[in-house]
């Protein structure tokens, strides 16, 4: 058992009640009324806001602005999207040719959140949202369909508990809710940390799940510095204030790592706690990974150059790559690397072959951890071109070379 899950198992363990029963009551009651402490003071870029109602705004909680990270015409999935606030941002940022659809179990916050979206259509001049029930451990189920067959199919015995299985297994088959590879961009915010312990690394599977090959997750969230107390966790209140749930902040790193993701990246945190309790520090932190390392390693004669400023830089297949040296590539590692929506294109000097090999010619390519790439092999072998730029000169008038 990896220590993340020991982790998980331990807080399981500690926690006696309903977790997702006092995390929806408290919320419910936030939709109601605003409970400022159930947020943490966050800055969103640009003019978004003007457009939204106050009472929007003023009851979805969240904990940093994970917003700003979406290009235009993408889709965008929001977990736990609460009042709605986030998505109507996003809805302005990917524009008419995007889509956002926000996903959460509370009844309270779906009406709050589909209140006013007729008027914020009507202001935006078109309407690319949708707000649906779902748990977010869960994106096939559709809970909408599942209180609907309840409604014809009361459960008043084991038997009949029996068939409400099946009846969702068909229901999460036929019509899931969030089909596989659909999704560009997963966002939440402060949301993860109130899932169930036990149900943490089915969360991270789903979000991978839903995403496009090279679609990515942007989640803000409350992780803290050291695993959280017995008293903490036995909390409920805690919980539903985003406290005893927290990731620890090397572990839910991690957590993204052991669901596949690649280029993990811290992109902001806190640099002072949101809340200290018991000397254990609790603050905000966005992190984003990307989906797309899986699948076949094939040779077309392509290397990279790292940049620098380290010496040498691993990657999350176990990859080395040595500042300044051509380093041998497959073509899935190289159009991770290059492309141009990649966490790491800043750092990276791609070098083509000269002559290109089709896909469906190119052999498999041998992964070494660290391989460096002959420039005889990017220009072949039997390459013996002399060539004199002479309109290209390295010196500028006056000056000695």
């Amino acid at each position: 058992m990896t220590e993340n899950a020991r982790s998980q198992q331990q807080t399981s363990t500690a926690a006696a009640y309903d977790i997702e029963k006092a995390v929806l009551e408290r919320y419910q009651a936030g939709a109601k009324q605003q409970e400022p402490s159930l947020c943490c003071p966050t800055e969103y870029e640009g003019n978004y806001l003007d457009l939204l109602p106050q009472e929007i705004i003023d009851k979805d909680y969240g904990c940093g602005d994970p917003t700003r990270y979406v290009l235009e015409g993408e889709t965008i999935l929001d977990l736990g999207s609460g009042a709605g606030k986030n998505c109507y941002i996003l809805s302005q940022k990917v524009g008419v040719t995007g889509n956002v659809l926000g996903v959460d179990f509370n009844d309270e916050m779906l009406a709050l959140a589909r209140k006013y979206q007729q008027q914020i259509a009507d202001k935006v001049g078109y309407c690319n949202t949708k707000f649906v029930k779902g748990k977010i451990q869960d994106l096939k189920l559709d809970l909408e369909k599942v209180e609907a067959w309840l409604q014809e199919n009361p459960i008043n015995a084991i038997a009949q508990l029996n068939q409400f299985e099946i009846e969702c297994d068909r229901i999460r088959n036929e019509s899931p809710l969030i089909p596989d590879n659909s999704i560009d961009v997963v966002i939440s915010n402060c949301v993860l940390n109130l899932v169930r312990p036990q149900d943490k690394e089915k969360l991270f599977k789903e979000i991978y799940r839903v995403l496009k090959r090279g679609g990515r997750a942007v989640i803000s969230d409350i992780v803290c510095d050291e695993d959280p107390t017995p008293e903490i966790l036995k909390d409920p209140e805690l919980w539903s204030g985003c406290i005893s749930g927290a990731f620890r902040e090397d572990l839910f790193l991690k957590m993204f790592e052991e669901a596949g993701f690649y280029g993990i990246e811290i992109l902001k945190r806190e640099e002072t706690p949101w809340q200290t309790i018991d000397g254990i520090e609790f603050r905000s932190v966005v992190v984003r990974a990307f989906k797309g390392k899986e699948g076949p390693c094939l040779e077309r004669k392509q290397s990279i150059i790292y940049k620098g400023a380290w010496k040498q830089v691993q990657d999350d297949d176990g990859h080395i790559f040595c500042r300044g040296e051509r380093m041998a590539v497959c073509d899935k590692t190289y159009n991770i690397l290059t492309n141009s929506n990649s966490p790491y294109v800043k750092d990276i000097i791609p070098v083509p072959p000269y002559q290109d090999i089709p896909l469906e010619e190119a052999e498999q390519f041998s992964c070494k951890s660290k391989a460096i790439r002959h420039p005889k092999e990017t220009k072949e072998f039997n390459y013996h071109l002399t060539e004199i730029n002479n309109d290209a000169a390295c010196c500028s008038p006056g000056e000695c070379c």
